[in-house]
């Protein structure tokens, strides 16, 4: 009986703060909602049921992510989409997992292998039935993709790095997702990802590392192709 109450207890604050989060965060990620944009609290809580404290609270919060800019004056808007934005991400995004991977390679365990074979096993499914299409424009692609990598850092002790990582990859999500709506031509990085793993399971730590940062890098000129593209035509 005492369990049942608590089920069907209301939301609690803060659950209603990352419901607010979740939200705003995956359309900015995804795009729906464009860089610039105004972030309105009154039309928030009316588009997603909510008080105006959770949604508040939850703008304050993707500010300090990054994704958000908030000014006294202002009020919040999406943050723009910038060349130097996306160029500074890439960097520390290579520092900050080359460090998260090669203290899990130090760390890990064979569960820690085997869930990182199964999160490459799943990424590669996805990848067979899209085919050529766009990749980076399926949610289902776009969270296999995360969850292989982050199966790789799962074995970092540090929940600090693994927290900063996180909020970097998906900022770097968002950009990801403006590149594909524009870019040219589609990059498949399966092969990279299976050099990665293969790097991985054979504990060879440097090599690792190296592949990793390589594989951060080798989307930074096609994604900043396409920025410069998309933001010359806006002129």
């Amino acid at each position: 009986m005492e369990k049942q109450a608590a089920d069907s207890s209301p939301a609690t604050g803060s659950s209603l703060i990352e419901v607010a989060l979740h939200k705003m965060k995956r359309a900015i990620v995804c795009g729906e909602l464009s860089p610039g944009t105004k972030l309105k609290v009154d039309a928030l809580s009316k588009a997603y049921g909510l008080s105006s404290s959770p949604i508040r609270e939850a703008l304050n919060r993707l500010a300090q992510e990054g994704i958000v800019n908030a000014s006294e004056n202002k009020g919040f808007r999406v943050a723009p989409i910038t060349v130097a934005d996306f160029r500074e991400i890439t960097r520390i995004r290579r520092l900050l997992e080359g460090e998260a991977l090669a203290d899990a390679i130090e760390h890990g365990d064979d569960q820690w292998e085997g869930d990182a074979l199964a999160a490459f096993h799943r990424l590669g499914m996805v990848e067979k039935r899209l085919g050529k299409g766009p990749l980076a424009l399926d949610d289902d692609w776009a969270e296999r993709h995360k969850a292989f990598h982050f199966a790789l850092f799962s074995a970092c002790p540090s929940t600090l790095l693994l927290g900063m990582i996180d909020s970097l990859f998906d900022r770097a999500e968002r950009y990801r997702r403006f590149s594909a709506l524009h870019r040219q031509t589609e990059r498949h990085k399966n092969n990279e990802h299976q050099e990665l793993l293969d790097a991985v399971l054979a504990r060879d730590k440097d090599k690792a590392v190296a592949l990793l940062r390589e594989h951060i890098g080798h989307t930074e000129a096609s994604i900043s192709q396409a920025i410069e593209r998309q933001l010359a035509t806006l002129q």
